[in-house]
């Protein structure tokens, strides 16, 4: 499976990876790719505990266009 995932910088400069599709399913590293490998784990085992709580694995998301 694949997912987005979205990385911000916070204000202590470590970054923060979160996938979207899975709600509360937020991961960090002092690198980008510490966080996206820490990202892996995370959506690994946030669709483990999901599915042993009987809820959807992900909920919808898309893309809108916003003009400005």
């Amino acid at each position: 499976m694949k997912f987005n995932v979205t990385l911000e910088r916070d204000e202590d400069g470590v970054w923060i990876a979160e996938c979207p599709a899975i709600p509360g399913c937020v991961s960090q590293g002092k690198t980008k790719e510490e966080a996206l490998t820490n990202a892996q784990e995370a959506i690994h085992l946030c669709l483990e505990v999901r599915a042993e709580q009987g809820l959807p694995l992900t909920i919808e998301t898309r893309q809108v266009e916003v003009l400005a």
